[in-house]
């Protein structure tokens, strides 16, 4: 209580957010309790009944959930191999340029999608890929085939990928480009007259900079990897490729409010989806602490 006392104004400015996190984040974790009941809309939430383990029974034997499970980690896992390596280069190169003016510059152009909400991006993409958009209008002007990217599901899934990297490439970067500003200067002008090359020091400096941030990153990837991006997906897909396309969130949103299946069922698919991630994070963490040598979250 002492150290209290003696920092309340450090404890008065983190107060606001234990608030929010309290209430937004563990008061309504009592709702968990759907995924076992019966949920009645008279009775409230502690007064349905337990229906032993029903949902859970529907969860599993339903064929969108089996496919939407799928999709969602198929896509997690391109995201980590495609997706997460781009901004650890960009930061790299970014580094490489010496000319500050034109760095800023180029931290700008990169920063500056992710601000576009997917909401508003999704309408450009379909103006520009669609079947009647600019660039099918342009390939018929030229006497060429129509393209079909939004409704092939290998094609879509490629765009999904790339207007992620086009959007989050440059912000992802900065936490990088952080930790690289953290290092000496005097490293690289101590190798650079020992005669270290540009790579040499990339090597021997930056690297093992860059490689402890981007473990703690990886772990946080891998403890979200059933988190398959709602916004993007939701509004860039269509029902031709709900096949390849379809993830958790998605199918949660269409089981609570359009296929109305109640939300003990959707209730039961979140808690599934967050007992899968705090797995894989702490599977992770571990790997990290005890394979790569590297420190983790804990």
């Amino acid at each position: 209580m002492r150290e209290i006392i003696r920092h309340k104004y450090f404890y008065l400015m983190v107060l606001p957010l234990i608030l929010f996190y309290i209430i937004f984040a563990y008061i309504p974790m009592y709702g968990v309790t759907l995924a076992f009941k019966d949920f009645n809309y008279s009775l409230g939430i502690m007064g349905s009944p337990w229906n032993n383990f029903q949902n859970f029974k529907d969860v599993f034997h339903n064929p969108d959930f089996v496919k939407s499970f799928r999709n969602t980690l198929f896509i997690n896992l391109g995201r980590l191999i495609i997706e997460f390596p781009i901004p650890i280069v960009l930061a790299i190169m970014l580094n490489e340029i010496r000319n500050g003016r034109l760095k800023r510059v180029y931290q700008t152009v990169f920063t500056f999608p992710h601000f576009i909400s997917w909401v508003v991006l999704s309408g450009i993409i379909t103006s520009l890929l669609s079947d009647q958009g600019v660039v099918n209008q342009l390939l018929q002007l030229l006497g060429m085939e129509k393209n079909n990217i939004l409704t092939s599901n290998g094609s879509f899934l490629g765009l999904v990928f790339a207007s992620n990297v086009w959007k989050e490439a440059g912000w992802s970067s900065i936490i990088y480009l952080a930790a690289i500003s953290g290092i000496n200067p005097e490293l690289y002008e101590a190798s650079a007259i020992d005669g270290a090359n540009r790579f040499q020091q990339l090597k021997a400096i930056t690297w093992p900079v860059l490689r402890s941030t981007a473990a703690i990153l990886l772990i946080l990837a891998v403890g979200g990897i059933m988190n398959g991006g709602f916004d993007q997906i939701f509004n860039m897909y269509n029902p031709a490729v709900y096949e390849r396309s379809d993830i958790l969130d998605t199918f949660v949103y269409r089981s609570a409010f359009t296929d109305a299946t109640g939300f003990g069922f959707s209730t039961t698919v979140g808690l599934l989806k967050s007992v899968i991630n705090f797995v894989l994070l702490f599977g992770a963490n571990f790997i990290v602490k005890h394979v790569l040598k590297e420190e983790g979250l804990y």
